[in-house]
């Protein structure tokens, strides 16, 4: 098949870069590729680097912009013919419905919702309706979201995630000494390493840990270190973190090009965000052989089996972080054993193969569609 992929970030994307870098490993030789996202993000360049095609892509909501973006992307599309285009926002998708209306051979869309936003406003009724021949969501929170929206009457599967757990697999005790000395210096035998590359925006609820950890006692606190990957905090966000008195115990490393670093340096990884669908940062943490923390929001409590592949807790509940800290902190040996069980769940369940599978199974459903063919068997 000839396959368009489109994202709209201009700058880290975060997991929409991941998600597509997966996709683009897997239907690398199978299928003609293209990805069309904005020359500044760091997808633009990611992509590249794979060999497939990769082309810039505006999506502006400015009327004029938007005009002039929308014609030049129908005269390419009418130019390419492609079969799918794989949309991953709501401005791409937007733009590409626009830009295939009325089109004789026009390319079925598959949208991937990313989010546990709502589906409801006056944009996604019109895209449901004349933009989307299948959507896909990530995980089964999200999946009752488009089931009750305009996308339900469409064709809408569940893909969830597929990891690598052959990249993201445990590391050797000497290994994680040397990551641990390279982010922490040296540490006491008894300290325990929380890690996350969820990100620094303030709704990943990374500063709940780091409020939770500030009220231990003096000699259980003294055992805790926070590390949190992702582009630099805000001035705000650090003075909230010395507010705490605790800017001695966060380490924050910056954008990484590889977060292997931070997960093979912690003992316990954490997401503990206010909203997330699937979340690679969790599943790269369990795939590590981490017991993971996270919040009990959209689809993290899918992941994360609470007290068997880690721990499940009320989002921004500080009282209840304190309480598993104390839980981790007086029995460190049952953290091996969660961390066993957290990768045993990756690897069954969050399948490469599967992930790869199952999106080329939606694009065939919604070719089928938008041809008016019979469905695949």
């Amino acid at each position: 098949m000839k396959i368009l992929i489109t994202d709209i970030h201009h700058g880290n994307g975060g997991g929409h870069v991941t998600y597509v870098l997966s996709l683009l490993k897997g239907l690398k030789g199978q299928h003609d590729l293209t990805v069309l996202v904005p020359p500044t993000g760091r997808l633009y360049a990611a992509a590249a680097r794979t060999g497939v095609r990769t082309l810039p892509g505006l999506y502006t909501s400015r009327p004029l912009p938007l005009f002039k973006e929308v014609r030049q992307l129908r005269r390419f599309l009418l130019q390419e013919r492609f079969d799918v285009i794989h949309v991953n926002g709501g401005a791409d998708h937007r733009h590409v419905m626009l830009a295939s209306l009325g089109m004789r051979h026009r390319p079925a869309i598959v949208w991937t919702k990313h989010n546990t936003n709502p589906v409801s406003s006056f944009g996604h009724r019109l895209r449901a309706r004349f933009g989307t021949q299948a959507s896909i969501a990530v995980c089964e929170y999200v999946a009752r979201l488009l089931d009750s929206s305009g996308y339900g009457r469409r064709s809408m599967c569940l893909v969830r995630l597929g990891i690598d757990h052959d990249y993201f697999q445990p590391v050797e005790p000497i290994q994680k000494q040397t990551f641990r000395q390279q982010l922490l210096g040296s540490l006491a035998n008894d300290v325990l390493v929380l890690g996350s590359t969820g990100g620094t925006d303030y709704n990943k609820g990374w500063l709940d840990l780091v409020h939770a950890a500030s009220r231990l006692k003096p000699e259980l606190r003294r055992r805790v270190r926070i590390v949190v990957a992702g582009a630099p905090p805000s001035a705000t966000m650090r003075a909230k973190v010395a507010s705490f008195n605790m800017q001695d115990q966060v380490v924050f490393p910056g954008l990484l090009a590889d977060v292997r670093i931070v997960l093979g340096a912690s003992d316990i990884g954490f997401v503990l965000s206010y909203q997330e669908a699937a979340s690679y940062a969790c599943c790269e943490s369990m795939s590590m052989g981490l017991p993971t923390l996270v919040s009990n929001v959209g689809g993290l409590p899918e992941n994360v089996r609470d007290g068997q592949d880690g721990r499940v807790v009320p989002a921004g509940n500080i009282d209840a972080l304190i309480d598993v800290l104390h839980d981790m902190l007086a029995y460190p040996q049952s953290l091996p054993v969660m961390g066993r069980s957290a990768r045993d769940r990756i690897q069954q369940v969050f399948c490469e193969t599967a992930f790869i599978e199952n999106t080329q199974a939606v694009y065939r459903q919604a070719y089928c569609v938008a041809r008016n063919k019979p469905a695949p068997i």
